[in-house]
């Protein structure tokens, strides 16, 4: 019995720093809320000129400190002056990554132009990769190890009926391994490299798509997964939290699947179509 740790203070992250890109909206955002309510630090990127509203009140709200920094992860100048301030504003010091940025398109592979695939590949992988090379420089420089959570997605596991999606799901097929190759490689270090993939969420993205996927093939693909309905980005908050926390310590080279159990199987063994 003298083995056995509290439970609860393992999932606390007070006092700790944290950069999260893409964090102006949608999932970004609701991970750094979860983040401020859980104690900590955040410094949020994002291509947006200002802040959303929800942002600026989070400080005052969980008694932690949040700033926000406008950032192109496509540029790398933009990117290595933002995780500067970033990592000034949190006092020189960081504990954690969450790279959220990222977009999608749905067309047919054949239709799919070089100009889009770059976009998608900019954003999504060399974003994503170039911000987690800064914070791995940061965590070694400073010798106390860290975590990184990845943002993959279903799409880097399965390909779906009637989702035109291939850049998309090439990208997040490099994140998730991405992930996979820093986690062994930096594991010597104590920093931990994880992904979560989440499957549907409800984003205004999301619901684009959804409006010509119901026009097209109905809405039962929407209820495919067995718990039979689109995620939400609170859905995604809590692996994420216990990823970046020690009570992940001992898990690295993870994938934490968020999709309502799609990637098991659809309710009945069938996608349908109306």
């Amino acid at each position: 019995m003298a083995d056995l740790q509290e439970v609860r203070p393992a999932f606390e992250l007070r006092n700790r720093n944290y950069i999260v890109t893409g964090g102006a909206q949608g999932i970004g955002l609701a991970l750094t809320h979860a983040i401020c309510e859980m104690g900590g630090n955040v410094a949020v990127l994002d291509i947006q000129s200002e802040p959303a509203v929800a942002i600026q009140s989070l400080s005052s709200k969980f008694g932690t400190k949040t700033v926000y920094i406008q950032t192109d992860v496509t540029q790398q100048s933009s990117l290595q002056t933002g995780f500067s301030k970033a990592l000034e504003a949190l006092g020189g010091r960081l504990d954690g990554l969450v790279p959220c940025a990222g977009i999608a398109i749905d067309k047919p592979f054949v239709e799919q132009t070089w100009e889009e695939f770059n976009k998608i590949q900019e954003i999504n992988v060399r974003g994503t990769f170039f911000m987690a090379q800064l914070a791995a420089k940061q965590m070694l420089a400073q010798g106390s190890g860290g975590s990184m959570v990845l943002i993959a997605s279903q799409s880097a596991h399965i390909g779906l009926p009637g989702y035109r999606m291939a850049a998309y799901n090439a990208s997040k097929g490099a994140v998730l391994m991405l992930a996979r190759a820093l986690a062994v490689e930096l594991a010597p270090h104590a920093i931990r490299v994880n992904t979560i993939s989440p499957g549907f969420v409800d984003s205004e993205m999301t619901r684009i798509v959804r409006a010509l996927k119901t026009q097209q093939q109905g809405a039962q693909m929407w209820l495919a997964p067995p718990l039979q309905r689109l995620s939400t980005q609170s859905d995604l908050t809590g692996a994420v939290i216990y990823l970046l926390s020690d009570a992940a310590r001992h898990t690295t080279a993870a994938d934490i699947p968020i999709t309502g159990g799609l990637h098991a199987g659809t309710i009945d063994g069938l996608i349908h179509y109306e």
